[in-house]
């Protein structure tokens, strides 16, 4: 069996694997959906496939749509050329469940793949056309930054905003690019729809479109008609959106697994650009999706997809995010990813049995986090982080790695703990008495360090600050306290790190001696954590 239009028509083959295949013509909704796109997404890859091309592929299969997505990658091309091209742009889906059980189905629904800025012509033509109703996102936190932690342009952005909308390189002056070219062609409405885990993603998505529209401007590469044009949200609507979907790299045994079925060639790929992704995903069953229903050119019926979608309000929206993002999930991954990797733990299913990371993940999640979040209403958060600690992160067969979860942790950091911080300062004057956050912050640090609790060097996971941030921390030796001077001090007075003073708060002294305890020597992590959660 091979994952191709080709390979699809021996259906009987499919059937007997246990693999269930699009009911509708694949082939004909393609061509449908390159003539009048309804749908573009941004950045490709893996939660991407299995969470949004699944909701594609049930409204599809219920008929509330007869057109799939336009997949645009603005980062790793090698996605385009090694994953989508050669199958056709068909995805396998592997549902991971924790009592060991696999859901296995061909989704449809990714229609057309392009590069950008290489594909930029083609794009053009979708943007200006009247059919396309959204444009969706997960391009990560670092996609929509422009500036870096010294408040200035990152060096791309500078360029792009210097050169122009046809010179465009970043995702945000792309984006702002085709907005152009939609503007051009009648100024017609559309929804640009952030599904990325930011907070107020879509206000965030909005600023980096709208701060780049302005200064193309300012050096007159589009009119202040544009300008205006961008900013009314009543033509160009920025769709606010929480999204929940624990999807680990591609997994070897999942491979082995599909390969022992018959499914010809699903071996995975590390591109050039270190994404780890193959012609299945795999990914947890409990999914999440609370979008703000506000879609000048209309929308799909996203409600028929049956699939963990809530069509809510900004404010329920943004109380469903915060209750997930700074309280709930994403802190707790946080928290623990490092100190997995310092502890010796390669599986994050795994650093959840160590008593000592699980007492860290409750004091994150129901010590510290619960009661400073608003209830959403359409989700418990209590029931939500029950879920979380019992079914979803320790499940064994999700292969999820700390590794993974590590990736651009510096960008993290600040949106996972920030928010409750500044919760407890509002609250109390002061965030003094937390224990879990600082612990999670301090180990974030050491985790810098590259070595583990037994003194052993370790890769750190790719992260754009690194270079920045291990510059710092330089001079820092294992066994060594007093190395550590005021070394912290730049990182944890940052604000645009956490959005605060550390020390304004009553954490930054807390921090810098927990920090102390764990470079004591061997064992000092293991120590330190079990000093603070006694």
């Amino acid at each position: 069996m091979r994952l191709t239009y080709d390979g699809l028509k021996d259906i009987n083959a499919w059937k007997q694997a246990g693999i269930s295949l699009p009911s509708y013509n694949v082939e004909e909704v393609a061509e449908r959906t390159r003539k009048n796109p309804l749908w573009v997404h941004f950045g490709i890859g893996n939660i991407f496939r299995i969470f949004i091309g699944g909701i594609a592929d049930k409204l599809i299969t219920s008929g509330a749509i007869d057109r799939g997505i336009t997949c645009i990658e603005t980062f790793d091309y090698d996605v385009v050329d090694k994953i989508y091209a050669p199958f056709d742009n068909l995805a396998l889906a592997v549902t991971l469940h924790e009592d060991g059980r696999t859901d296995k189905r061909v989704l449809g629904s990714l229609c057309e793949a392009l590069k950008a800025p290489a594909d930029f012509a083609r794009m053009k033509e979708i943007f200006a056309a009247p059919s396309l109703q959204l444009v969706s996102f997960t391009i990560t936190e670092k996609g929509y930054a422009l500036h870096g932690s010294d408040g200035k342009y990152l060096r791309y952005v500078e360029a792009d905003m210097n050169n122009g909308p046809e010179k465009s390189t970043g995702a945000m002056a792309i984006v702002t690019a085709m907005l152009l070219e939609r503007f051009k062609a009648g100024a017609k409405p559309l929804a640009l729809v952030s599904m990325d885990n930011v907070s107020q993603n879509g206000k965030k998505l909005r600023a980096s479109v709208i701060e780049t529209a302005e200064k193309w401007q300012e050096k007159n590469f589009v009119p202040a008609e544009f300008v205006a044009y961008v900013k009314d949200e009543s033509k160009i609507a920025f769709a606010w959106t929480m999204i929940d979907k624990i999807t680990p790299r591609p997994s070897e045994d999942v491979a082995k697994m599909l390969g022992d079925l018959g499914v010809d060639d699903m071996s995975i790929v590390v591109t050039s650009k270190k994404t780890y992704i193959a012609p299945f995903v795999n990914a947890e069953e409990p999914q999440y999706l609370v979008i703000e229903d506000s879609f000048p050119n209309g929308r799909p019926e996203f409600e028929k997809a049956e699939a963990g979608v809530f069509m809510t309000d900004r404010n329920t929206v943004n109380l469903s995010e915060r209750m997930k993002v700074t309280a709930c999930l994403n802190p707790i991954h946080t928290a623990l990813c490092t100190y997995d990797c310092m502890l010796g733990y390669t599986l994050f299913a795994d650093g959840m049995h160590d008593p000592e990371l699980a007492k860290l993940a409750q004091t994150v999640g129901y010590v510290e986090g619960l009661p400073v979040v608003d209830d959403p209403k359409i989700l418990s958060p209590k029931k939500f982080l029950d879920e979380v600690l019992n079914v979803r992160f320790p499940n064994p067969y999700l292969g999820d790695t700390s590794a993974r979860i590590a990736v651009d942790i510096s960008q993290m950091v600040g949106i996972r703990f920030g928010e409750t911080i500044k919760a407890y300062v509002a609250r109390d004057g002061s965030a003094e008495k937390l224990i879990g956050i600082p612990l999670a912050i301090a180990g974030w640090l050491r985790y810098l360090l590259a070595l583990d609790d037994e003194g052993k060097k370790f890769e750190l996971s790719p992260d754009p600050m690194i270079g920045e941030l291990t510059k710092q921390l330089d001079g820092i030796e294992l066994g060594k306290p007093e190395t550590v001077g005021d070394k912290l001090r730049p990182i944890l007075s940052n604000k645009n790190i956490f959005e605060v003073n550390l020390y304004d708060v009553g954490l930054g002294g807390k921090i810098e001696t927990i920090f102390k305890e764990e470079v004591a020597g061997f064992g000092a992590v293991r120590a330190t954590l079990k000093k603070y959660l006694a």
